[in-house]
C-alpha cells in the first residue's frame, strides 16, 4: 500500500471517491458511437465489377472427408436497386402507374430542354459557318464596276477588269447589229438570239473567257466580222459573243449588268 504524506497541500488536491462516486460521476460510453470503416457504395457498372471475385474458386474435397455443401445462402446480400428508382416507386404498395405521367413528363421536359438547346446551337454553328464563306460587304461593293459608255468610241472594243477577269464591252455599229440579229439560231451550237444577250443591241457586254478551257480571247478577229478569236484552240465568236467554230462549248458569258443612264451601266 502506498501511503501520501499528509500535507495540506496534497489534502487539497487529492480526494478520495468511493466506487459509487466513480459510477456516478463516470463517462457515459453509450453516447460514443463506434466507428467502423463502411465500404463505399457501388452503383456503377465499374465499382460493381469490382465486387465480382477474378480468380478462380478451388473446391478441396477427398476420399475420407466430405464436401459442404450449403443450402440456406444468409450472408448473401440481395441486391437492392433503390438508389436507381424514383422516389414515387420506392414505397411497397405504390402503384407505378399512378406517378407514370408525372415521371415521363419530367423525361420529357429534360428532352425537349435538350432538342431546343441543340436546335439553336446547330443553328448558330451553321450561320456563322455561311457568314465566314460568303463574301464580305467590301468585297461585294470591289465586285461591282460601273462604265461610261459613252467614253467608248463607235466600233471599238475596250477590257474591264471585273472580279479578276476581263470585261469586254463593246460599241457596236448599225451594220453589226444587222448582221447579228439576221443570223438564224438554228444553225447555233448554244443557239441565243441577240436580243437576249444585249439589253441595248449598240453595247454588248462579255466576260472575255472562253467556255473551252479559260483562254482570252481576242476582239475584232476571227472568221467573223466584229467577233473574237481564241489563238489557243481556235474558237470563233460571231460580233454577238457567240460560238461558231472551234471546240469552244458554249457563247461567251453576258454578266448581270443594269443600266442606271443611257449612257452609264453598273456590272455585278
Amino acid at each position: 500500500m502506498i501511503s501520501l504524506p499528509k500535507s495540506a497541500f496534497v489534502q487539497s488536491v487529492v480526494q478520495v471517491a468511493s466506487r459509487g462516486n466513480l459510477t456516478s460521476h463516470g463517462f457515459d460510453l453509450s453516447a460514443f458511437k463506434p466507428i467502423v470503416n463502411r465500404p463505399p457504395l457501388s452503383l456503377s457498372c465499374f465499382s460493381l465489377q469490382k465486387c465480382v471475385a477474378k480468380n478462380n474458386t478451388n473446391v478441396f474435397t477427398s476420399l475420407a472427408g466430405l464436401t459442404q455443401t450449403r443450402f440456406s445462402h444468409t450472408d448473401l446480400k440481395v441486391p437492392d436497386f433503390s438508389e436507381y428508382r424514383r422516389d414515387q416507386t420506392k414505397p411497397p404498395n405504390a402503384r407505378t402507374v399512378d406517378s407514370e405521367i408525372e415521371r415521363k413528363l419530367t423525361s420529357y421536359l429534360l428532352l425537349g430542354a435538350g432538342a431546343v438547346a441543340s436546335v439553336y446551337s446547330a443553328k448558330a454553328i451553321i450561320r456563322g459557318t455561311i457568314s465566314n464563306l460568303s463574301f464580305a460587304a467590301d468585297a461585294l461593293a470591289i465586285s461591282k464596276v460601273e462604265i461610261k459608255l459613252d467614253d467608248i468610241p463607235e466600233g471599238r472594243n475596250v477590257t474591264v477588269s471585273w472580279r479578276g477577269k476581263p470585261l469586254f464591252v463593246k460599241h457596236r455599229t448599225d451594220e453589226e447589229i444587222e448582221i447579228e440579229q439576221a443570223v438564224d439560231i438554228s444553225q447555233l451550237r448554244d443557239p441565243q438570239t441577240d436580243a437576249e444577250r444585249a439589253i441595248n443591241p449598240k453595247f454588248l457586254i462579255l466576260v472575255g473567257v472562253c467556255t473551252h478551257l479559260g483562254c482570252i480571247p481576242i476582239a475584232n478577229t476571227g472568221d467573223y466580222p466584229g467577233g473574237y478569236f481564241c489563238p489557243c484552240h481556235g474558237s470563233h465568236y460571231d460580233g454577238s459573243g457567240r460560238i461558231r467554230k472551234g471546240p469552244a462549248p458554249l457563247n461567251l458569258e453576258v454578266p448581270t449588268y443594269e443600266y442606271i443612264t443611257d449612257t452609264t451601266v453598273v456590272v455585278g
